[in-house]
């Protein structure tokens, strides 16, 4: 797909979720031991999931399970007709899939994040998502053939940004593991590309945040930013990010 064609649905997708997943909280205790999601990327729950992982601002250890793929019949050979999303939290020895049961799991132990109780409420935020996965054509939610490096890859990100979403796809198709840093807006100065923000005066994240960490690595917050460390590899542009991941791991 053209590069402009593939992020103007992107940009769509987000709009059709209305930005969920940009904004996040302003404090934040990452827990002990790594959270597990079992995850497809334009899955409908499995957006949902991530988009309050985002609020929450919790980093997540990310196993890409598409359609066809060693993941997901790893799954299946073990729990049988498992369904996705599947949240493991080793802190509390807890395992649960769907997206009504992680969310509300989430609620109580990690923060305030959006329940949808009624029915009209459930079936809105499905189709809204739903719509979100055809604009995208489905992409990433079918596997394709793709050597495994030995140590998972590293991706800041936050779920609405539609550049970052062309990357998850890809990592999600080529199952590849990865450990999902998620750097939500936290004020108004956030707001808008990394190059044009929404303020004009010079720009700086909340101090002690991982987007301060990051601007004082970098000089600016931008993402998609992958970094690989079994081959030292770290770079931005949503662009070269996937035609790195296709030179180098796709079959």
């Amino acid at each position: 797909m053209n590069h402009i064609i593939n992020v103007t649905s992107s940009l769509l997708a987000s709009t059709y979720r209305c930005w969920n997943g940009t904004i996040a909280d302003k404090d934040v205790v990452q827990p002990e031991q790594t959270l597990i999601l079992f995850d497809q990327e334009n899955d409908a729950e499995c957006r949902q999931v991530r988009e309050s992982l985002t609020q929450l601002n919790l980093d997540i250890l990310i196993v890409p399970c598409p359609k066809g793929g060693k993941n997901l019949a790893s799954l299946q050979s073990e729990y049988g007709d498992i369904r996705l999303p599947l949240f493991v939290d080793n802190n509390q020895s807890k395992a649960m899939y769907g997206a009504d049961s992680i969310l509300t799991y989430l609620n109580r132990y990690y923060g305030k994040v959006s329940v949808s109780t009624s029915l009209l409420g459930k079936v809105t935020n499905q189709l809204s998502s739903t719509m979100a996965t055809t604009v995208r054509l489905r992409s990433g939610v079918n596997a394709r053939p793709s050597y495994q490096p030995e140590l998972p890859l590293i991706l800041y990100s936050f779920e609405s940004s539609p550049f970052a979403r062309l990357v998850r796809e890809k990592l999600c198709a080529l199952e590849l593991t990865y450990i999902l840093i998620n750097i939500g807006k936290q004020q108004i100065s956030d707001m808008g590309p990394a190059k044009m923000r929404w303020s004009l005066k010079p720009y700086h994240p909340l101090p002690n945040t991982k987007r301060d960490e990051f601007f004082k690595l970098y000089g600016n917050v931008q993402v998609p930013f992958l970094m690989d460390p079994n081959t030292n590899k770290a770079m931005f542009e949503s662009k070269d990010i996937v035609a790195y991941l296709e030179q180098t791991y796709e079959r």
